[in-house]
């Protein structure tokens, strides 16, 4: 049960994560800027939007990567996940014969 709990916490961050990236202006300007428009509005203003989305941006990408992590070390302790059970084949006897010699 926590193990769902965590994976559906984790799409969340993920989806934030991807939105607060697409929200964000790039270096370069917007598209306004690049036909020659002076201003462009943002959402969030100029300077505070850039910052609240700067830290939410950080904030996110590293729950991002702990959460990556815990899954793939809860993945690897889970049952089902070890091959240490599955028994293989014996190898008694080559499974394809050799070719017969020429002389």
């Amino acid at each position: 049960m926590l193990y769902y709990l965590f994976t559906t916490l984790y799409v969340l961050v993920c989806l934030f994560l991807l939105v607060v990236v697409l929200l964000q202006q790039g270096r370069a300007g917007d598209i306004a800027a690049a036909f020659g428009g002076s201003s462009s509005q943002t959402v969030f203003g100029a300077r505070s939007g850039a910052t609240l989305l700067t830290r939410a941006t950080s904030v996110l990408a590293v729950l991002f990567m702990v959460g990556s992590l815990a899954l793939a070390i809860y993945g690897v302790k889970g049952s089902g996940a070890h091959l240490g059970s599955v028994k293989l084949p014996s190898q008694s006897a080559p499974a394809v014969p050799a070719p017969p010699v020429k002389k």
